[in-house]
């Protein structure tokens, strides 16, 4: 399938994205990228992301990559593909398929699948070489303010009428 092709599981809206519009990073833009991995591609819907382990990535003598570097890298090319400024992760299934060693580049690819209202749904895959070490759906949701910002708790017990210690 050519590079520009969208199979059915790919992108489920085509207004979600734009080829002919320049994207720029709107979400997570103090990640430190030598940790969580370079944005080489960037397009409404999808980025491909590469992933340079370093020797702070290393988990024991053998070269092991600790897999929360891998888990990491993909977390941050599914807020990317999502790129909305306020995007949070609120679950994820994922697979580690292969052990990723030091001076591995590992290649991520993140496309968003289907949005609903607030959600959306990104399939990530990681490659070093040509071999798939990763692999992941990741759900996500858009909030209207900063997460740390939100007060939904304090709302919920203002409409509810009680108070944060009388539930149970």
């Amino acid at each position: 399938m050519a590079e520009n092709e969208v199979n059915e599981e790919d992108l489920e809206l085509e207004d979600y994205r734009d080829d002919e519009e320049q994207v720029f990073i709107k979400t997570h833009e103090k990640i430190n990228q030598d940790l969580c991995g370079e944005v080489i591609k960037l397009e409404q819907g999808y980025v491909e992301l590469r992933l340079t382990t370093t020797p702070e990535m290393v988990a024991d003598e053998v070269g092991l990559i600790h897999g929360g570097f891998i888990f990491s890298s993909a977390d941050y090319a599914a807020m990317l593909a999502v790129n909305e400024r306020n995007v949070v992760l609120v679950a994820s299934d994922c697979q580690f398929l292969s052990p990723v060693k030091f001076h591995d580049e590992v290649n991520f690819v993140a496309r968003v699948r289907h949005k609903e209202g607030r959600k959306r749904n990104v399939h990530v895959e990681a490659f070093v070489l040509d071999i798939k070490v990763f692999e992941g759906e990741f759900k996500t949701v858009v909030t209207e303010r900063h997460v740390l910002k939100l007060k939904l708790l304090d709302d919920e017990d203002k409409a509810s009428g009680t108070r944060p210690e009388e539930k149970e």
